[in-house]
């Protein structure tokens, strides 16, 4: 990837680890569904506006409507959905690692599903490396009964699925820009979740919500969904479901340290030391870790 795609893979992660931090604030007070429902509707509707003021058809895109449906089942409604009712009961930095094994589902899904991401070396020694971390912090949870209960992680790790099978779809949308399919997803996904949300959490009582928690769902909106995934779809199209990602590698570092600063959250060691063994495994699917203990073995 070149130094612009990394740049924005840092951001992306930065912004995404805001996103644990303001819905372990918003989902206190708002039922989780209903959440879902309010992040994607101010998503959509800022990304209306953009392309309004940029002169853009979104219209001009509606032979591509099915497809992002599909994005927004996939990126949106379901991973978004199974986070925020793990969040009910998960701290915000476990949930981010938990996250992080995103990648590793979609090395092994792009094995299948694509003919140019196949497994390597470097690849498979990642997974090994990230699913062993993933045993290292969910086992002595579960086992012991602390950090959240295991049908929480595993609402968790059932939307890093969600994720990787997204990022592959993603892939057939490079002719589109960033922008477009953005909106496109955020478009369906309020289709979606405004009767979802109405069925289960019934009509939301607006007046319950304080302006702090009205101000973590619009960071969650704006900041965390409309700006992130133009940032990712851009990402995609530059280097791949794959590379795109690694961005989880980042998220895990930006929600411990608000959650630390700001929630009072304490990890556990097995938690870093998990997050450690992911990390690794993320850099060995990168390829960069080998080349450098190569290189300097040659030396």
């Amino acid at each position: 990837m070149s130094g612009f795609v990394w740049f924005q893979l840092l951001l992306l992660g930065t912004i995404w680890g805001s996103s644990f931090f303001f819905a372990c604030v918003a989902v206190q007070v708002v039922p989780p569904l209903t959440l879902v429902l309010f992040r994607v509707a101010i998503a959509a509707l800022a990304l209306h506006l953009y392309l309004l003021c940029r002169g853009i058809r979104f219209w001009d895109y509606r032979e591509h409507a099915l497809g992002f449906a599909g994005l927004g089942l996939l990126m949106n409604v379901i991973p978004f959905s199974l986070l925020f009712i793990g969040q009910t009961v998960l701290g915000a930095g476990v949930e981010s690692i938990l996250n992080a094994m995103t990648p590793i589902w979609t090395v092994l899904i792009a094995a299948v599903l694509t003919v140019d991401e196949k497994v390597t070396a470097n690849k498979l020694g990642g997974i090994l490396l990230g699913l062993l971390g993933l045993v290292v912090m969910v086992g002595p949870g579960a086992l012991t009964g602390l950090g959240g209960p295991l049908w929480a992680k595993a609402a968790v790790i059932g939307a890093t699925l969600s994720y990787a099978f997204a990022g592959i779809l993603a892939k057939r949308f490079k002719e589109v820009p960033s922008t477009v399919t953005s909106t496109g997803q955020m478009t369906a996904s309020t289709l979606i979740m405004i009767p979802t949300a109405l069925i289960y959490d019934g009509v939301p009582d607006l007046a319950s919500i304080d302006s702090g928690v009205w101000s973590a769902i619009l960071g969650l909106g704006l900041l965390s969904t409309a700006f992130a995934y133009i940032l990712y779809f851009s990402i995609v199209r530059a280097a791949g479901a794959t590379n795109s990602s690694l961005v989880t590698l980042i998220v895990p570092v930006s929600a411990i340290l608000l959650g630390t600063v700001f929630l009072d959250e304490v990890l556990a060691v097995h938690d870093f030391f998990g997050m450690a063994l992911i990390g690794l495994g993320l850099l060995t699917i990168d390829g960069r870790f080998v080349a450098a203990i190569r290189k300097r073995s040659k030396a």
